[in-house]
């Protein structure tokens, strides 16, 4: 039985160098690759006050660096502090380096039998933690940071999810204290 879609497949004068665009972007990709730099220096490291409190980025895509797949940055939390609450697409994993504390997280709660149904716990999910301690924060899971002793903690997360269209941020609550349009500060 001969193909039927053969005129449709066949159809169009559209044309376009999609293709050798993307040799040619990926040449040029490797070429500047080769000038990143695989150290970045303490002090090159940018600071930020963000909706989710002082932070200092270690690795991302804006730093230029050759890591391409894992965005890191430490927090400062004083005693009492909280740090904004959010949720995102991706997991992450955070290493306590220095003080104590704890998370609230809200699992999502997710449901597509009939359409997309996205649900978040009502009661969250406290987790102590202290120094040298690892967090893991699943997918779109909700959550917050709470110190309960001066606090630093080192945030990783994957970078890819974002790169293939999963750049979902979704700021629930600022931490205290910040304004919009804040500038940076160490």
């Amino acid at each position: 039985m001969p193909f039927e879609d053969k005129g449709p497949a066949l159809s169009g004068s559209a044309s376009c160098t999609f293709h050798a665009d993307d040799v040619a972007a990926s040449q040029n990709f490797r070429k500047q690759y080769e000038t990143r730099p695989n150290v970045v220096k303490a002090e090159d490291m940018p600071w930020e006050r963000s909706a989710d409190g002082l932070i200092k980025h270690l690795v991302h895509h804006r730093l230029n660096t050759r890591e391409c797949c894992v965005e890191a940055y430490m927090q400062f939390l004083k005693a009492g502090e909280r740090s904004g609450k959010h949720r995102h697409m991706w997991e992450e994993v955070v290493f306590v380096v220095e003080g104590s504390g704890y998370d609230l997280h809200w699992d999502m709660k997710f449901d597509c039998l009939d359409a997309f149904k996205w649900e978040w716990a009502e009661v969250p999910k406290k987790f102590e933690w202290k120094e040298g301690d690892y967090i893991y924060i699943p997918p779109f899971t909700t959550h917050q940071h709470f110190a309960t002793a001066e606090t630093r903690l080192i945030m990783m997360g994957n970078r890819m999810v974002k790169e293939m269209g999963y750049d979902w941020f979704d700021q629930v609550e600022n931490a205290p204290g910040f304004e919009p349009g804040q500038k940076s500060a160490g």
